[in-house]
């Protein structure tokens, strides 16, 4: 298992805020297990019960804490090396 999920969206591309955060965590080396969702906001009752929301992309720590930004933020704190500071954070 993964220390941390990314909860994201199931589309294959390689552009959009889910592979904006997930290249970020590529880029540092990060290990995470990919948790691709319902497309439909309406349909994304798992996102909405860990995150309290229902948008994409989020990272769910092991401790079941998560982090929720836009995600050009969520990118510059990973490369910035300050994912770690976000654990525990109430979203």
């Amino acid at each position: 298992m993964h220390p941390i999920r990314l909860h994201r969206c199931s589309t294959p591309w390689k552009a959009g805020p889910c592979w904006r955060v997930q290249k970020a965590l590529d880029e540092q080396g990060i290990a995470y297990e990919v948790v691709k969702g319902a497309s439909r906001p309406g349909k994304r009752v798992r996102l909405k019960q860990i995150s309290g929301q229902r948008l994409y992309p989020v990272i769910e720590f092991e401790d079941g804490s998560v982090y929720r930004e836009e995600s050009k933020d969520m990118a510059a704190t990973i490369r910035a090396g300050r994912l770690a500071e976000k654990r525990g954070d109430a979203t």
